[in-house]
């Protein structure tokens, strides 16, 4: 099998959304949109693409990049860790980031995937915060991706887990997905070439999403946690 054989099939495991992190209990304010009939089935491509460009490509992307550089450096994740928390000022966002974070780091443990070990003992002594970004980093780096193909993963894992979230509240169909898929492959291939940025260009805007999981948790019923 050639490298790039085992790249490609590396990435396809690790960014399937079948594979057990966690995120499918996160919909990161879609659930609320839906529900206040703020989204329609054709808003929705845009919508993904929106969250691609003004929170992955500004905010995720970055710190992917810089966790994935620093993998065996557990003072400088810490570091890392500590500056999204910070930075995260929406509450539910904070709190689904540390938790669909730390359920992806307790299957990449269970794996035996290097480096989750370690970052997981700093989480469990209460010394980080398990923010999600940083442990895509940490273990896409494990498994032996490189940075430009461990950006590309996480940029689908976004994408992917919102296209799953539409589909489990009838927003749109499984046929839906794949043509929203197709449609932003090319935007997610540009804004994972980018690289990683510097910390200082770090930012994030995407009012309607983050009043979307600030109104969520007021809703009666949820499918999601935020």
């Amino acid at each position: 099998m050639s490298d790039a054989t085992d790249v490609l099939l590396t990435a396809l495991q690790f960014g399937d959304g079948q594979f057990p992190g966690g995120g499918f209990a996160f919909s990161w304010g879609l659930e609320a949109l839906v529900t206040d009939g703020k989204l329609s089935r054709n808003d929705f491509p845009a919508f993904v693409d929106g969250q691609l460009q003004h929170r992955w490509a500004t905010f995720d992307r970055i710190v992917v990049a810089h966790a994935h550089a620093a993998a065996s450096d557990i003072d400088r994740l810490l570091e890392l860790d500590d500056l999204v928390d910070a930075l995260m000022t929406v509450d539910s966002a904070r709190v689904g980031s540390c938790r669909a974070g730390r359920a992806l780091l307790g299957t990449h443990v269970r794996l035996e995937t290097l480096g989750a070990v370690a970052f997981k003992a700093s989480v469990d002594a209460a010394r980080a915060h398990g923010h999600l970004p940083i442990v895509q980093g940490v273990v896409l780096k494990g498994v032996g991706l490189d940075a430009a193909t461990a950006l590309a993963v996480s940029a689908y894992m976004m994408a992917q887990a919102l296209c799953t979230a539409a589909i489990r509240l009838g927003l749109i169909g499984h046929l839906d997905a794949q043509r929203t898929l197709a449609r932003i492959r090319p935007r997610m291939a540009q804004l994972a070439a980018q690289g990683q940025g510097g910390l200082d260009d770090i930012s994030t805007f995407v009012p309607v999403s983050d009043i979307a999981m600030l109104r969520h948790a007021g809703q009666a019923q949820r499918l999601f946690s935020n």
